[in-house]
């Protein structure tokens, strides 16, 4: 599959880049070299390979959902800057 320079300049529009002359060319050679390499990956024979997510034969490992002591709430605010209510007091960011 070949690339043109008008669709690179489409899909730089998408992303809100704006490429100089030179780099639409770059990008244009770049994206049609990757597209070809895929293309040969395409032709490879997969009928016999299974799917799969990973390399590597990955099972969830969980640990024990076990309740424990949490520190103090003093001690934990001891660090605050400022603190109201039991509370980390933070600048107001919403209007």
């Amino acid at each position: 599959m070949k690339i043109t320079k008008k669709e690179v300049e489409y899909v730089a529009r998408l992303a809100r880049l704006a490429l100089s002359g030179a780099e639409k060319e770059k990008m244009t050679a770049q994206l049609d070299s990757i597209l070809q390499y895929m293309d040969t990956l395409n032709k490879l024979d997969t009928k016999k390979v299974e799917p799969t997510s990973h390399v590597l034969p990955l099972k969830n490992v969980w640990r024990e959902d076990v309740t424990k002591l949490s520190y103090a709430r003093e001690e934990i605010l001891a660090n605050a800057p400022e603190q109201a209510e039991g509370f980390y007091k933070v600048k107001k960011v919403i209007e």
